[in-house]
């Protein structure tokens, strides 16, 4: 019964990526290995939880689900955001602005833009954002997921360095590990190689100009929004996200909440703009028509993968891991190397959570080498495979990116990139 918690994850997780030969949804894969597994963890409490009471499991998947509940609260608000911007039309105030239709031009404007956003959002709204513009950008479907995977890796590279930038280096930080102006000028540079690797062997192999969106034919019976209401939607949804980590610095409430505060005064604004219009003339730029448009599945998708990542967390399983590298390894580059790598599979909260519980501040005292590698090797190391972080679980969602494609790809790249980012801070450091 040990075994068979990490049994069914890695039946699951194989689901999940034969998707497409299988034909069945990621979502339904993902949702029955999560409850499978937590199914498991209680029948065998005896052997993996020394006789824990029910209550207690109870309790533990109760906490786990309130930490899941946000992150899907954050993406449902962010994703709605995006779609009212977009259904005003106001991604034009950007898009008009890019005129050039060269490939290699655009992958480095999109990638560099990703990278530094990121840093001051986070790297799953960025990558929503700019998969949101991508969708105005390029219409053939190959291209399209090529630049997306590109976004990935910047948006996780972005969020590296940056406190902010990242789930596990807000909880670093939060956690006295690292502070905010040390982990900028420490990783940084490994973040820049971390993209710079594979955009510039990318930019070796594309050719030609992108192929621009058609205007819809049916656009007459579109509900249309005048252009004071398109800027107006853009900026204010643009501030909104960048509301989210001031309302959490000044509050220190989750970033859901701030998530959601800001998708409330966008909801409030848009039905004041229209509420003097006609019915069939303004009923597609409300939220309440906005919020069908969110890809469902997919939430249910992160929802199942997250379920079953806290059930192994539950079991101790993550523990034990990282416990057996630090016996086995010893070397901070190579145990930080191989927790980047693993966090392609799994969840790279746990992982780090995981990591600070291994290590006191007595041990690693903060902003040591540790703390500082384990943030660029979480952040990045997710990038190597599209469910490997917050950014690709959003940008295959939105773009509907094919697992397998993005494997052969894509990952290749990605792990170049984060290779490239750890020598990098090994000469500078090391």
């Amino acid at each position: 019964m040990y075994i068979l918690m990490v049994v069914a994850f890695v039946i699951g997780y194989f689901f999940i990526a034969m998707e497409h030969p299988f034909k069945i949804d990621k979502a339904a894969s993902a949702i029955l290995t999560g409850v499978i597994c937590w199914v498991i963890l209680f029948f065998s409490r005896d052997t993996i939880l020394a006789g824990m009471p029910h209550e207690e499991i109870d309790a533990a998947l109760l906490e786990h689900v309130g930490g899941i509940a946000q992150i899907l609260f954050f993406l449902m608000g962010a994703m709605t955001i995006v779609e009212l911007i977009d259904v005003h039309d106001g991604f034009k105030v950007v898009t008009s602005k890019i005129s050039t239709l060269n490939q290699v031009k655009l992958i480095w404007i999109v990638s560099i833009v990703t990278f530094f956003l990121s840093a001051v959002l986070d790297n799953m709204t960025t990558a929503i954002v700019m998969a949101a513009l991508l969708r105005k950008l390029i219409s053939k479907k190959e291209t399209l997921w090529m630049f997306g995977g590109m976004v990935v890796i910047a948006a996780n590279a972005g969020g590296a360095w940056s406190p902010i930038g990242d789930v596990t280096t807000i909880m670093m930080w939060i956690g006295g590990q690292i502070t905010a102006l040390n982990i900028v000028l420490k990783v940084f540079l490994p973040s820049v190689f971390c993209l710079l690797v594979p955009l510039i062997i990318i930019s070796t192999y594309l050719k030609g100009e992108v192929a621009r969106p058609q205007a819809n034919a049916n656009a007459e019976e579109k509900a249309t929004a005048s252009n004071f209401e398109q800027r107006l939607i853009f900026w204010m949804g643009i501030g909104g996200l960048l509301f989210v980590p001031v309302f959490k610095n000044v509050t220190h409430l989750p970033p859901f909440l701030g998530m959601l505060f800001s998708l409330g005064v966008l909801w409030v604004t848009t039905e004041f703009l229209h509420r003097r219009k006609e019915e069939n003339s303004h009923q597609g730029l409300l939220v309440a028509s906005v919020i069908r448009r969110i890809d469902t599945p997919s939430v249910l998708f992160f929802l199942g993968i997250l379920l079953a990542v806290a059930s192994l967390e539950t079991a101790g399983h993550l523990a034990q891991l990282a416990t057996a590298m630090d016996k086995q390894f010893g070397s901070i580059y190579t145990i930080n190397t191989l927790i980047g790598l693993l966090s392609s599979v799994v969840d790279n909260v746990p992982l780090v959570a995981g990591g600070m519980g291994m290590y006191s501040l007595e041990v690693y005292p903060p902003d040591h080498a540790f703390w500082e590698l384990l943030a660029y090797c979480a952040g990045t190391g997710g990038s190597v495979l599209i469910i490997g972080s917050a950014a690709g679980v959003a940008i295959m969602a939105i773009l509907k990116i094919d697992f397998i494609w993005y494997m052969k790809k894509i990952s290749w790249l990605a792990l170049l990139g984060y290779f490239a980012g750890i020598a990098a801070y090994y000469l500078i450091e090391g």
